[in-house]
């Protein structure tokens, strides 16, 4: 099943220690080469270009970043695909102990989404 990681945390300009971006992208690496990650990325912070377009009401709304009344924002994202729940849990788990271990003052959540379409099993659509 293709599982999504959305990761997100204040945006404060916090730069992640250079430990944990090199064990990120040997994490990386050895996911991609075992099947299991499928795409990946990081997000600039909202003040580099974000815009949001919102539908109410039937109309569109047009906002440029950054957004001051955002408490978090999301900073990344990875696709992977696990044969089990547990294998993506353990992933998730795996993952989030490199931000408590190289950079505890971060404060953040990394959701797990399961996915349908484009390639996801039957399983996920229906739920």
């Amino acid at each position: 099943m293709r599982y999504m990681f959305l990761t997100s945390g204040a945006e404060a300009g916090l730069i992640p220690p250079q430990a944990m971006i090199d064990e990120i992208e040997e994490l990386t690496e050895r996911e991609i080469a075992a099947g299991r990650m499928l795409a990946r990325g990081g997000l600039m912070p909202t003040a580099m270009g974000s815009a949001r377009l919102e539908s109410r009401r039937g109309k569109l709304k047009l906002t440029d970043g950054p957004f001051a009344e955002t408490k978090e924002v999301l900073g990344g994202f990875a696709i992977f695909e696990f044969e089990t729940r547990e294998e993506a849990l353990a992933s998730l788990q795996s993952f989030m102990e490199l931000h408590r271990e190289h950079w505890p003052e971060w404060e953040g959540v990394c959701e797990m989404r399961p996915m349908f379409g484009f390639g996801a099993t039957k399983a996920a659509v229906a739920g």
